[in-house]
């Protein structure tokens, strides 16, 4: 957390460190929904949403208390080095930024409504910053996972961005991109469900103060 000094620009990808072929830890159960952290193999009939929305740390406890999420963890995306660890996130130097990944029943609850959520919860306005907390790796981004979700996420920025522009306040700078373009790389276990672990830990909830339109 916090980030005076860091880098904010990123990268190019011949720039980022080297990271390491494998993920050199290991994850086990969630320990709040109680279902695995690392869940390539969902349930029949649910979705991926992969979201960077500022600290991880806050941002999954949120999400975790979803109805209809079966799982969450935290991890980097975004960037070029992989398998990075946090403190080469911290560094500026992979081009990750910090995101969430929501394992889902859209049955329950919509892509649509995970989004709305990602933009009141933080400001997509500030670039590469979430409040205090400055540097790459707290960017605004939206990875989807199916032409779907890209469709969604792109109408819903610009009804927040017309909004925002209604109330007077700054431009959207969501990074939106395919998730198959950009790998997730789970985050090491002391960050996982960490605000469960440490219930009066850092929470960076920098917003605008906008609910979603109706």
């Amino acid at each position: 957390m916090f980030g005076f000094g860091k880098p904010t620009t990123l990268p190019t990808p011949d720039q980022a460190l080297p990271g390491r072929e494998q993920q050199p830890w290991t994850l086990g159960e969630h320990v709040v929904l109680r279902t695995p952290v690392v869940s390539d193999d969902i349930p029949d009939g649910h979705e991926v949403a992969i979201l960077g929305l500022g600290c991880f740390w806050g941002a999954e406890e949120i999400y975790w208390q979803v109805p209809g999420v079966w799982s969450t963890s935290v991890g980097y995306a975004g960037g070029s080095t992989p398998h990075p660890t946090y403190d080469e996130v911290c560094s500026g130097h992979t081009g990750h930024t910090e995101a969430v990944r929501v394992v889902f029943d859209p049955a329950q609850v919509s892509y649509a409504d995970l989004v709305k959520k990602f933009f009141e919860i933080h400001d997509p306005t500030q670039g590469m910053r979430q409040g205090n907390d400055v540097g790459t790796q707290y960017r605004s981004a939206i990875y989807w996972t199916t032409p779907e979700q890209e469709q969604t996420a792109r109408e819903l920025t610009k009804v927040y961005g017309e909004e925002l522009a209604r109330r007077g306040l700054g431009e959207i700078t969501t990074e939106i991109r395919p998730a198959a373009e950009t790998p997730y790389y789970y985050a090491e276990d002391p960050h996982q469900q960490y605000l469960a672990k440490n219930p009066f830990g850092y929470r960076c909830h920098a917003n605008t103060g906008v609910s979603f339109p109706a």
